[in-house]
């Protein structure tokens, strides 16, 4: 089951942290993530439905179906969609490389942090292309921790960093895969494919992204996988610990930290 592989796992602490990323996030890459009115969207790959709460509520006039393989996190979802009570949400459990709807079936497709923990996104890129129709769109975003840079700079922070990076590549996926969006694209077969860098950029001045993104987000994020790397000897305590501390010693007044994620768009024909 592909929800195994899941580098994160199904925590409380990831969910908490999946709808702060989700809500700090949302104008940075979300502010045009709106849809003709009576579209039917299949959201592939909702989890527990942070990125469902904001899509939704603003395409409000279409009406979305959301999957996800874990069993675990639509129900999650779905209870979400019920304290927010959001109405244009349907949700279900299905399989990203072995869709059971019929061929053009969905007016666009949205998927968002997904592709990275796939071990064959062609596979399921060519999938959502058969269910979308034909002059449907398609909007895949994704992010790239190649793109991380911050000041102070710590060559611990960058081997903490990589922790994750190793653990997702171990189980098939790819935390780089933000740069290659148009090539998957291409290979898909989409048209008229725009990819645009969304880059989040912090320091003092950003109160908001000090909190929610640096500490709340990707510190949080990173930290996460600690206990696992240092069990299967990526990294040993003593580092990943003091890259850790100086992660979050990015959020001080004098720190910056920068992020790129990347946004893709495209058409079948």
């Amino acid at each position: 089951m592909e929800n195994k592989l899941y580098v994160h796992g199904y925590s409380n602490r990831e969910t908490l942290r999946l709808n702060d990323q989700a809500a700090t996030l949302d104008d940075i890459i979300h502010s045009d993530t709106i849809f003709p009115k009576g579209s039917h969207i299949l959201e592939a790959g909702c989890g527990v439905g942070a990125q469902t709460k904001i899509i939704a509520l603003k395409n409000p006039d279409s009406t979305f179906l959301s999957i996800d393989i874990s069993d675990e996190s639509i129900a999650e979802a779905k209870l979400m969609a019920k304290h927010t009570d959001i109405k244009n949400v349907q949700f279900e459990q299905a399989d990203l490389y072995n869709l059971f709807y019929e061929d053009e079936t969905f007016d666009c497709v949205i998927v968002c942090f997904v592709l990275e923990h796939l071990k064959n996104p062609a596979q399921v890129l060519s999938e959502l292309k058969r269910v979308l129709k034909k002059g449907g769109t398609i909007v895949a975003i994704e992010g790239d921790h190649g793109s991380t840079f911050f000041y102070p700079h710590s060559i611990k922070a960058h081997k903490a960093i990589d922790c994750q990076v190793q653990l997702q590549k171990q189980k098939g996926g790819n935390s780089n895969i933000g740069r290659e969006l148009f090539p998957l694209f291409q290979s898909a077969g989409f048209e008229n494919t725009v990819i645009s860098p969304r880059m989040v950029y912090v320091d003092a001045s950003r109160h908001n992204l000090v909190e929610g993104f640096i500490k709340n987000t990707f510190t949080a994020m990173i930290e996460g996988v600690g206990e696992q790397a240092i069990r299967e000897g990526i990294i040993d305590k003593q580092t990943f610990e003091k890259g850790i501390k100086d992660l979050y010693r990015t959020a001080e007044p004098d720190g910056v930290f920068s992020y790129t994620f990347f946004k893709g768009i495209g058409t079948k024909k």
